[in-house]
């Protein structure tokens, strides 16, 4: 049975990890970062920190790797909203904007 659960937990840390992939190349190709929550990244990233000096002290290699990747992964997203926010691309105003001149209003 704890074959089982291992494999579920390397199943789980794969999964969540990867999870940020689409999202990456979103970013990459749109520059566009306008729906990401600044606040939701900021408190997510630092949770992974959490996670990752948790696996660090339980000395636990799967959590400790998948929690690296994410972290690298969560921080370019929120890295390239900082930019985006600091640069003016990314106020709700310009969202309108752009809708409107989609739409012809």
């Amino acid at each position: 049975m704890d074959l089982f659960f291992k494999i579920v937990g390397y199943i789980a840390a794969t999964s969540s990890t990867v999870s940020f992939i689409p999202q990456i190349i979103s970013i990459i190709r749109t520059k566009d970062t306008r729906s990401i929550s600044l606040q939701m990244y900021i408190i997510f990233v630092f949770g992974i920190i959490c996670w990752l000096t948790y696996s660090i002290y339980i000395v636990d290699l799967p959590m400790l790797i998948a929690n690296s990747v994410s972290l690298i992964f969560a921080s370019f997203i929120l890295i390239s909203k900082i930019i985006n926010v600091i640069k003016g691309k990314d106020s709700n105003k310009q969202k309108k904007e752009s809708v409107s001149k989609e739409t012809g209003n």
